[in-house]
């Protein structure tokens, strides 16, 4: 517990326990002096139609549960790492907390979030695949420290027409493209004046990491004493080569989009100088939002294995919400979860955020089954959604920010070749996770 919430409760205690009869201001452990519940929960929804989809729920629970009120708070992506940990050391954090499952590994093995198991529901813990708990789950004993929500694969937006004139053919995510296949189409798709293909690599690791997947990559991997350890393996190189060479050998990739973010690339794409772009799940509605008049625009599945026989597998880190070990109101905190993520509450909040719920019986809705917009693409590619390779890793963030980020920065810009790459790689990265696993 906190230091701060410990001693206003210890405070309180005495109070109470000498004074109860003058400190009607002075709140029991149960509650406020008018015997409410006050939780908070902050949400990181940012886009306006997932902001309202969560102030809405918020507001109905509430009307609901006069004696459990929930307070939303708007937290910020670009910030929350650094923000929950100020407010854990402080005994300060919210009630339910929203953040993402990469981002967990560090404040479940500190002790900052609540182990889940003892509070979830029974059809909270079935209705979500066992697949999307392991990005939750950490420690020897398999602590459960978030539920994860909702989820984004990386998908191809591609120019119908462009496609269509190329006479390339299409990918589906029964029969994808292999990562030659896509190479090749992306130079049949390439012109004067237009790239194939627009990589947006602003933040190359998770791009690499959990679409390496497909192709048997991992790089990172459990040793017999549960020690966290990367290797270079056959697979790890698949990615990273094939963006490297439609950069520089085939040229069907445009080199000025590696400092983008995905929203950069898309004005060109919208103007015909990219026929493809990689691009996370969501970003469909910026292009609905965005695209000219009469843009016509198709989401197509990642590259696969060798022939695409692997399928098309891919790493993600869902959305997740946490409870605080400081919490002193964990079964009401989890009371709410459960209510958020009732299948037709986890549709509502898919839908505002453009992505896909883990929710086996969300996921079934119609309205996340339509050819529109790609729904039903996305959702066929459910299956092949893995835990992200370095998803339970402590030191990831680190070795993310001060050795990978660089290091394939610097590869893709072709300052570096692959041997060094794999050097940086392993051994740096390896000197990373030793600290934390000592």
């Amino acid at each position: 517990m906190g230091t701060r919430r410990r001693w206003a409760r210890t405070r309180c205690a005495a109070a109470l326990a000498l004074l109860a009869g003058l400190l009607g201001g002075c709140s029991a452990p149960g509650g406020g002096s008018d015997g409410v519940v006050r939780l908070r929960f902050q949400s990181l929804a940012w886009q306006k139609e997932s902001v309202d989809a969560n102030k809405a729920l918020v507001a109905e629970w509430n009307a609901a549960h006069p004696g459990i009120q929930v307070q939303y708070v708007q937290g910020s992506w670009s910030s929350v790492h650094d923000q929950l940990l100020t407010s854990f050391e402080g005994g300060e954090a919210p009630d339910v907390i929203h953040d993402a499952s990469d981002d967990l590994a560090d404040f479940a093995y500190g002790g900052f979030l609540a182990d889940l198991r003892p509070l979830l529901s029974d059809r909270l813990k079935a209705d979500i695949p066992a697949r999307s708990w392991e990005t939750t789950t950490f420690g020897a004993d398999g602590g459960v420290y978030g539920v994860p929500f909702l989820q984004e694969p990386r998908v191809l937006m591609a120019n119908t027409a462009l496609l269509r004139d190329s006479g390339v053919r299409v990918p589906t995510p029964e029969a994808p493209w292999s990562w030659a296949e896509f190479r090749t189409a992306a130079e049949r798709l390439t012109a004067d004046g237009r790239y194939g293909v627009a990589w947006p690599l602003k933040d190359p690791v998770s791009a690499t990491l959990n679409l390496g997947l497909s192709a048997g990559g991992r790089l990172f991997h459990r040793e017999a004493d549960g020690k966290a350890v990367i290797r270079w393996e056959e697979g790890d190189s698949v990615v990273p080569a094939t963006i490297r060479a439609q950069i520089h050998t085939d040229h069907s990739a445009a080199r000025t989009t590696l400092g983008m973010g995905g929203s950069d690339t898309l004005p060109g794409f919208f103007g015909g100088r990219y026929a493809m772009v990689p691009l996370g799940f969501s970003y469909r509605q910026q292009i609905v939002q965005q695209a000219p008049p009469g843009f016509d625009w198709q989401v197509l599945p990642p590259p696969a294995g060798a022939d695409g026989l692997a399928g098309p597998l891919q790493g993600v880190s869902p959305q997740t919400l946490s409870i605080a070990g400081d919490s002193p109101y964990k079964k009401e905190a989890a009371a709410f979860i459960d209510f958020l993520l009732r299948p037709p509450n986890m549709v509502r909040l898919a839908l505002g955020d453009w992505m896909l719920p883990t929710g086996t019986e969300a996921l079934a809705d119609p309205a996340l089954r339509t050819p529109e917009h790609g729904w039903a693409t996305g959702a066929a590619l459910a299956q092949g959604l893995r835990p992200a390779p370095a998803q339970s890793v402590r030191g990831y963030p680190e070795w993310k920010d001060k050795v990978a980020t660089p290091a394939l920065q610097e590869f893709y810009s072709g300052a570096i070749d692959l041997g060094e790459l794999e050097k940086r790689l392993v051994r740096d990265g390896n000197r990373v996770l030793d600290r934390y696993q000592r």
